[in-house]
């Protein structure tokens, strides 16, 4: 980073408790640490430094941003998320979005000792990954989708050969055979795009065993559930939604934005079909990301999509420090595909669902 120009947003980026970096203007700074937002008191000297600032991003991704292309997205050296919006579009000065690429790699000892999962969760979802049944991460903005990801993906063998896609490479995967592809933005003429959704298609022709896509937000949906539907089982994806029901009302939304016309039961076909597992995740109100429940698909009923919850977070309330206090429990049900499981060979302790 250090040949970035970044004036007073130097620090921020130095200090690894800092997750995100928001700009407003010229004096406005907020940063978030361990999940709350708050305002910095740094600010920069004058309009002319933040507009170096700016110039200094934009520059190594090849790009302007300026009152005729007042948005960019884009990766900084580093692999942070940058985000720009200028006038006329931004009203009170330049915005600034900065999600940093964490350099640590968060694993399921970390995950458990935070809090955020029980061992008895992630040995569902290693067992559901070992397997291949085709898992989506659900979450908000910020509740650690990309994360878990890259730890559930810890537990493909590593003779496999890994397809992954994603809008910005965050994934940060351990297995030695991972063919990485990144979409790539239209230029300043609007020209030379690579969307998801031909990425999708693509990695089809390129003997994958597992497909991992870093986030489905439109119709790339549809090729997805439709690899899943053809033998590449085992993929793993996520998808932005606050609980698994809403989870499935969105990933409808998305194929329907692949511009085929298919009726919703079509749609609820494909998906009932195509993914096993739901896993949600949440950010709790004191700031901490948490696997709130595990869900198993389990067919689908006149025209509803049946859902069966495994595991779940129950909330009990709040500590002297107001950190939320609860329990993950097992609901008692036993996954459908148990015995398939076992017809692969792996050993299955009955005691996690207990």
């Amino acid at each position: 980073m250090s040949d970035l120009f970044l004036g007073p947003l130097e620090s921020l980026m130095a200090d690894s408790s800092v997750s995100d970096i928001l700009v407003t203007g010229t004096d406005k700074i907020y940063v978030e640490q361990a999940g709350k937002l708050h305002k910095t008191d740094k600010k920069f000297a004058s309009r002319d430094e933040l507009d170096k600032v700016i110039d200094s991003i934009a520059a190594p991704l090849g790009k302007k941003v300026n009152t005729q292309y007042p948005l960019l997205d884009g990766r900084m050296p580093d692999g942070s998320r940058i985000n720009i919006v200028v006038e006329q579009v931004a009203l009170d000065g330049p915005l600034l979005s900065i999600r940093k690429f964490s350099q640590k790699m968060l694993d399921v000892a970390s995950l458990i000792s935070m809090g955020s999962i029980s061992a008895n969760m992630f040995e569902f979802i290693r067992l559901c990954v070992l397997g291949r049944k085709n898992i989506i991460v659900s979450g908000g903005t910020g509740s650690g989708k990309t994360t878990f990801l890259n730890i559930c993906s810890a537990s493909i063998p590593a003779d496999e050969r890994i397809v992954t896609i994603e809008d910005a490479a965050e994934l940060q995967l351990q297995q030695d055979h991972v063919a990485r592809m990144e979409t790539r933005p239209p230029d300043m003429d609007g020209k030379g795009e690579i969307s998801m959704r031909r990425l999708v298609i693509n990695a089809l022709r390129m003997r994958p065993e597992r497909i991992v896509i870093g986030e489905c937000r439109g119709g790339e949906a549809l090729d997805m559930l439709q690899a899943m539907n053809t033998g590449h089982d085992g993929s793993l994806t996520t998808v932005h939604a606050n609980n698994p029901r809403d989870m499935l009302k969105r990933l409808e939304v998305l194929v329907m934005m692949s511009g085929i016309d298919l009726p919703s039961r079509a749609i609820r076909e494909q998906v009932a079909s195509a993914v096993q597992v739901i896993v949600q995740l949440s950010r709790i109100q004191d700031g901490s990301r948490k696997i709130t429940e595990i869900t198993e698909i389990t067919g689908l009923e006149g025209n509803t999509i049946t859902t069966a919850p495994i595991f779940k977070f129950k909330q009990s309330g709040l500590n002297s420090e107001g950190k939320v206090e609860g329990t993950f429990t097992a609901t008692g049900t036993i996954p459908t595909f148990l015995e398939e499981l076992r017809g692969r060979g792996m050993e299955v302790d009955m005691k996690i669902f207990q």
